[in-house]
């Protein structure tokens, strides 16, 4: 039965517990990684998923709290001797990017490298990312301050949805792709340019008719303040669950 594990449940500011925001998921034959940070093996290992598992990455924007760990994850990767391809995902955008900040550690030269593809995909609502036996996942464009998407895992079997807003100010993009979702994983950083505070998030839970709201990428550590679930209730009348680092999510 596929699973999400939350790796990291911090906005842009990691504290001690709260590592940025990033998860796994996982099935019976794909191991998905949705964005990277920190030290990703070390991080993968802490939460019982073997790092040589990872088929597949999903960029969802090229910011440091969500990228900055693909070059070390790819270089550890390559040190200790995989040998099995690795797809990544994202925004013409963002694999732009991410193919130049590559390139500045001079990967190309390095032996042996095994095979990195990377997957441009369209900013068009519910664009197919990947499809396999057990689920599927389609993206779709939110509102943040660079080109970002939120992702939709639709699994077959039991037949769940979860939705996922990345970071996004309140916009239709996000009910949609949340459309009737048995749990809705939005961020709750705060009402400003690009983000959503918890009560917004609420809202979305709500325009959506979501199943769970489930609050990531808040303020942690000293940044922390007031109690962002009683926030998220009064704009939703379901079940609110705060995130946390290393969490499971059962699908």
């Amino acid at each position: 039965m596929p699973k999400v594990i939350i790796l990291g449940s911090s906005n842009a500011v990691p504290s001690k517990g709260h590592e940025n925001t990033h998860l796994v998921i996982l099935g019976e034959e794909r191991t998905i990684l949705v964005d990277c940070v920190s030290n990703p093996v070390v991080r993968l290992e802490q939460a019982g998923v073997d790092f040589n598992s990872l088929t597949d990455i999903v960029i969802t924007h090229f910011h440091p709290d969500h990228v900055s760990g693909v070059p070390l994850l790819l270089m550890d990767m390559w040190l200790m001797g995989r040998t099995r391809p690795l797809n990544i995902y994202g925004l013409h955008y963002t694999m732009d990017r991410l193919e130049n900040l590559m390139g500045f550690y001079n990967w190309g030269e390095w032996p042996n490298f095994f095979p990195v593809g990377f997957y441009r995909l369209p900013e068009a609502e519910m664009a197919h990312v990947l499809d396999c036996e057990e689920f599927k996942i389609h993206s779709s464009p939110v509102h943040h301050m660079i080109p970002t998407i939120g992702l939709r895992v639709e699994c077959r079997n039991p037949g769940k949805v979860l939705a996922y807003s990345c970071d996004t100010e309140p916009c239709e993009q996000t009910v949609r792709l949340a459309d009737s979702a048995d749990i809705l994983i939005h961020e709750a950083g705060g009402a400003s340019f690009g983000h959503s505070s918890a009560e917004q998030a609420g809202e979305i839970a709500t325009k959506a008719k979501a199943g769970k709201l489930y609050l990531i990428h808040y303020p942690t550590g000293r940044f922390a303040k007031g109690d962002i679930a009683a926030e998220a209730r009064k704009t939703y009348k379901g079940e609110v669950i705060v995130a946390r680092d290393f969490m499971t999510i059962e699908l």
